[in-house]
Formats: C-alpha cells, sequence, structure tokens
C-alpha cells in the first residue's frame, strides 16, 4: 500500500532525489530538452518509472513552448446524429484509437472536437478551441479536411495540422489511402466474379474520397469494356438512409445491377436490409462490397466483403507527424498508407 501511495503521490522533486539530480534537470529531461547526458537522461527516466511519476501537463507546458495537445475535429452533424439514434460511430471510434494511443505513448493528449461542416460555424469553432487549447497541432478529418478555410486559419496562426482523407493539398501533411485504386480494386474483384451489372453508391460530394472512389469504378469498368448504365450511378451521403434509398431505385429498375460496390459500411448494410425487403439473395443474386471495413460488417448477414481503410493507422500517422514537427509548421507532405480487400461471404459468381 505504502508503494502504491508513494507512485501516487510522486513528484517531480522526488524524481529528482531518487536521481540524484536537480528538479530543473528533471524539467529538461520531461521537455526532451538538449544539453542532458545520455546517462543523466537514463538516470532520470529509470526514476520516473521507478515511481511512476505522471508528468503534469501544464508543468510541462511551463516549460517550454509546447502544449502536448493535439486536437482532432470531426464533422458535427453526422456525428451527433449517429450517436443520438444509437447508432454510434465506428469511424470516429478507430480514428480515436489511433490517434490516443500514439499521444499516449508520447506523453501527450488527444483533445476531440466536434466542429460544424459550413461556414462561417466551422472557422468559429475551430478558431475558440486553437485559442483556448493551443495544440501543438490539428487533425482534420473529412470533411473538414477539404474546407480551405480552416487550413488558412491554422496557418497563419502557425498551428501545424494534418488532413485525413485528403490528397495533393499543399498546406499540412495530407494522408490517405489511395482511394481510386481501393475502388478499382474492389469492382475487379466483382468482374472477375462474372459481374458485369456493377452499380455504384456514391459518398457525399463533400469528402475527396467519393470523387477518387467513383472515378476508381468507372475506370475499372472501362478497362473490362463493361458499360455503365446511367442508373447504376447512385448519389448517396455515407448515411444509411441515402443507401437504402438508392438500393430501392437500383431494385426497382427493370436493368437491376448483380453487384453493388457502396462507398462506405453504412450504406452497404442499408444494401442488405433493403435486398432482404426484395427477397434478394445475397450472394446468390447479389454481390455487395464496401468500404471502411469498420467492426460491424463481420456481424452483418451476410459478413460483407470490404475495402479496409486504415482510419487507425491514419490518425496514429497524423498524431506522430504532430509530435514530431518542430516550430516550422508542416506543409506538402503526401503520406499514402496501404487499403486491403477483405474477401467474406457477401460476394459470389454472378447469377446464371
Amino acid at each position: 500500500m505504502a508503494n502504491d501511495s508513494r507512485k501516487k503521490l510522486a513528484t517531480m522533486r522526488d524524481v529528482a532525489s531518487v536521481a540524484g539530480v536537480s528538479h530543473q534537470t528533471v524539467s529538461r529531461v520531461i521537455n526532451n530538452s538538449p544539453n542532458v547526458k545520455l546517462k543523466v537522461r537514463e538516470k532520470v527516466q529509470e526514476a520516473i518509472d521507478e515511481l511512476g511519476y505522471v508528468p503534469n501537463v501544464a508543468a510541462r507546458r511551463m516549460g517550454g513552448n509546447r502544449s502536448y495537445l493535439i486536437l482532432a475535429v470531426n464533422d458535427r452533424a453526422r456525428t451527433l446524429d449517429n450517436w443520438r439514434v444509437g447508432r454510434g460511430n465506428d469511424w470516429v471510434d478507430q480514428m480515436l484509437f489511433g490517434g490516443m494511443m500514439e499521444c499516449e505513448q508520447n506523453g501527450f493528449r488527444l483533445i476531440f472536437e466536434l466542429v460544424d461542416t459550413e461556414n462561417p460555424a466551422a472557422t468559429t469553432q475551430l478558431a475558440r478551441a486553437v485559442a483556448s487549447l493551443r495544440p501543438d497541432g490539428v487533425i482534420l478529418t473529412p470533411p473538414h479536411s477539404e474546407n480551405q478555410d480552416l487550413a488558412d486559419l491554422l496557418a497563419a496562426n502557425g498551428t501545424a495540422f494534418v488532413r485525413i482523407g485528403s490528397s495533393g493539398k499543399e498546406d499540412g501533411i495530407n494522408i490517405a489511402m489511395d482511394d481510386h485504386a481501393a475502388a478499382k480494386a474492389a469492382t475487379d474483384c466483382l468482374l472477375e466474379l462474372g459481374h458485369k451489372e456493377i452499380a455504384f453508391i456514391a459518398g457525399s460530394a463533400d469528402y475527396w474520397a467519393s470523387t477518387a472512389r467513383l472515378d476508381g469504378y468507372r475506370a475499372a469498368m472501362a478497362q473490362a469494356n463493361t458499360p455503365i448504365l446511367p442508373h447504376w450511378e447512385q448519389p448517396g451521403d455515407f448515411t444509411f438512409e441515402s443507401g437504402a434509398l438508392a438500393a430501392a431505385k437500383l431494385f426497382k429498375s427493370p436493368d437491376r445491377p448483380t453487384a453493388i460496390v457502396a462507398s462506405n459500411d453504412e450504406m452497404a448494410f442499408a444494401v442488405l436490409h433493403e435486398a432482404a425487403k426484395y427477397d434478394i439473395a445475397v450472394p446468390g443474386e447479389l454481390s455487395v462490397i464496401s468500404f471502411d471495413d469498420t467492426p460491424g460488417v463481420r456481424f452483418s448477414v451476410p459478413p460483407l466483403t470490404a475495402i479496409r481503410q486504415p482510419i487507425s493507422a491514419m490518425a496514429e500517422r497524423a498524431s506522430k507527424e504532430l509530435i514530431k514537427q518542430d516550430d516550422k509548421p508542416l506543409a506538402g507532405a503526401q503520406i499514402v498508407l496501404p487499403f486491403e480487400l477483405i474477401v467474406r461471404n457477401s460476394t459470389g459468381p454472378a447469377p446464371g
């Protein structure tokens, strides 16, 4: 019990006493300051581990020009809508997991904020959060990663930032998977199974990835010399409702497709629900592929074949880049992380 109490109450001066150094030296080690000999640094770290000392964030901020905070922002309306109806948000869960674990390992904290999509509310809300928290960096998730006003705000403030799910921007760091190649791989998978009547349910036009995925689908169909009927390209906005509406239109069509690529898991779940309403067997009469591969796809009936987007890995990499950055804001880097096509029971050979 005494040892537990000691660990809970350990202070910087306790660490200094055990290591045999001044508390200023302990502060320099904690803040990764230069001019500390390796042996001294090791002694201090051993004392920290022995005592279970956890540096106070406020004290660390006073010891230098860093806040040890990373701010991640996500779409307010869609996130709240999913939470309110009890659907949750697997994308947010995975993003937080990747970012929080990386921050924790480096003595940082990840702060999560919900920001409106449309300006001027978006810029006002982000400006207030940055002014209040003064984070070392900001992670912009879709669709905020496409909002140039937010990027300009951060650049003007000298705040480093990473765009997740974005590509080709010259400010900040861009971290994404190759959405064009992923959609092409999904469509190629269906073509190889003998499908020719392949439809595509797109995501919101506010997201860069939506256009890239639609283009990848079109590229695969063109390469296979397979025509696309106009109604096979259905608009969506990543919600279950939009996926259900798109699927119903496809199933009512006289030229009903034998396969559908949906731009996220939620819309793919809607496709499965609508297929059941119309007594369309999956995968016997209809094959379905989704994007993201969030945990729910394993429990759908049947389990969904999906493009696994490296959501957690992107957030982890974003946090890593912001943690290691120096005083100069990061700009222009393009980081592409690999996707996977996970084949499950929602895909099979074309009927007939």
